[in-house]
């Protein structure tokens, strides 16, 4: 994992909210200490571009090299950290606030 993270340029905490985990179990990962589930090793092949074999310690991945498995991205998972914060802010509004903010986003969204 950390051989991974570095060719993708990132630092632990960037890693990890790309991941939508805590920079701490992120930490626990790489060093070995605790297993990634399902779904957050799927996030974490996608965000450092390497495949799970790899990130597990089972097989290294050549430079260059595609992975198997890893340009099938299935919806919402490749959203940015960024994103998903908005999304879960928006999830606490209230309809009326909802409403609003979509008239807004029309206003600055270019006709088409």
């Amino acid at each position: 994992m950390k051989q991974a993270r570095k060719r993708a340029g990132m630092t632990q905490a960037e890693a990890a909210e790309g991941i939508g985990i805590a920079s701490e179990v992120y930490g626990r990962m790489e060093r070995g200490g605790v297993l990634p589930s399902v779904p957050t090793l799927l996030r974490m092949c996608l965000i450092l571009g390497s495949g799970p074999d790899e990130l597990m310690g089972f097989a290294e991945v050549e430079l260059g090299k595609s992975v198997p498995g890893v340009n099938t991205v299935p919806p919402g998972l490749m959203d940015t950290p960024e994103k998903r914060r908005l999304l879960r802010r928006l999830a606490r509004l209230d309809s009326l606030r909802i409403k609003a903010l979509a008239r807004l986003v029309a206003l600055l969204l270019p006709v088409r």
